[in-house]
């Protein structure tokens, strides 16, 4: 019975060291567009533990401020590559556009919101009460109201639009038009367009520095990745990362503490790691096939590439820059996020 009791003090800390581990953990959220569904992944096993319909062709996701709901747009047009004779494919099925509403603690989407045309990417004001939304197809983007389910703006952006990002203090939203090559720069409190910036060819997404007047954008068909000084209206510095048509740079991301930018390339397999202010390559690594959506643990240390024809997810340790692990996944993975549990 002694021992018994001298063991109890032991018992108790590895419940309290379970407990901790178990606040601390996250859970990954990735899109799967081919399948239009969900997958949900445990950071403590790293396995895929559910996987939820959610609709045609899931992209964007993102989460409420508080944690607790899931965006994701959706889209009924059908999939096709750059250049593709819009003629020859099957008609759009409108009625899948919108945007899932997917609530956390009951892991299903509850309801879409219709969101305008074709949506792709989107961002949240930081009040989280609007969404900012990429409509392909029409060259704009809408002003969501999620309190009303209305859209209450539509502003045109270019053509093919699809990265939405709000600045760090939520005065401006930036929107790439791939097909014009050129960011949108959207006055957030009149919801008007006040300026276009010609960037490079094929733009898809932007990553703000903290101070709000620099983002970084990719220029997928240039092979580079551009910083842009909204204030100036122009390209202040150009980083080529390899061979145009080979390296394809696609999502750009900040590290947690915004020093590190992660870059993945698409048909080039790699991700690559640079240093945020000067944009100085400081490695890269082979990740998987076509990796497009990026994502962070919270804690930064885990980075993961949703990698689209081979179906998976890596797993990149940050600190030795290498693949831990790839995860099975359904059709086509695109976008990637993560939430504490």
């Amino acid at each position: 019975m002694g021992s018994m009791f001298r063991l109890l003090p032991v018992l108790f800390a590895l419940m309290l060291v379970g407990c901790s581990q178990e606040k601390t953990g996250y859970r990954i959220y990735v899109t799967n567009e081919a399948s239009g569904d969900l997958s949900v992944i445990d950071s403590a096993t790293m396995e895929v533990t559910a996987t939820i319909p959610l609709g045609k062709r899931p992209r964007g996701i993102h989460a409420s401020p508080d944690g607790k709901t899931i965006y994701v747009a959706l889209s009924g047009s059908p999939i096709a590559g750059p250049g593709v004779d819009e003629s020859t494919l099957p008609p759009p099925d409108k009625n899948a556009d919108g945007i899932g509403v997917f609530d956390v603690a009951q892991q299903k989407l509850v309801k879409v919101i219709k969101s305008g045309s074709d949506p792709e990417e989107f961002d949240l004001s930081k009040d989280g009460k609007l969404l900012y939304v990429s409509n392909e197809d029409v060259a704009g983007a809408s002003v969501l109201d999620l309190a009303t389910e209305k859209v209450i703006k539509e502003i045109k952006t270019g053509e093919e639009p699809e990265g939405v990002t709000v600045s760090p203090d939520g005065k401006l939203v930036l929107v790439t038009s791939e097909d014009a090559g050129t960011v949108a720069v959207v006055d957030t409190a009149k919801a008007e367009l006040i300026e276009t910036i010609k960037v490079g060819r094929r733009p898809r997404s932007i990553a703000f520095l903290p101070d709000g007047n620099r983002a970084w954008v990719n220029a997928e068909n240039d092979a580079a990745i551009v910083m842009i000084d909204v204030a100036k209206k122009a390209i202040v510095q150009t980083i080529t990362l390899g061979q145009p048509g080979v390296v394809k740079p696609m999502k750009v991301l900040l590290s947690r503490d915004a020093k590190s930018l992660y870059v993945s390339t698409g048909r080039g397999k790699k991700v690559f790691f640079l240093d945020a202010a000067t944009g100085k390559v400081e490695g890269e690594l082979e990740v998987g096939q076509r990796p497009w959506g990026l994502g962070l643990s919270p804690d930064g240390k885990t980075l993961f590439s949703a990698n689209g024809p081979s179906n998976d997810l890596s797993v990149i340790d940050v600190a030795t820059r290498t693949v831990t692990k790839k995860i099975k996944l359904v059709r086509a993975p695109w976008g990637v996020l993560t939430l504490p549990r």
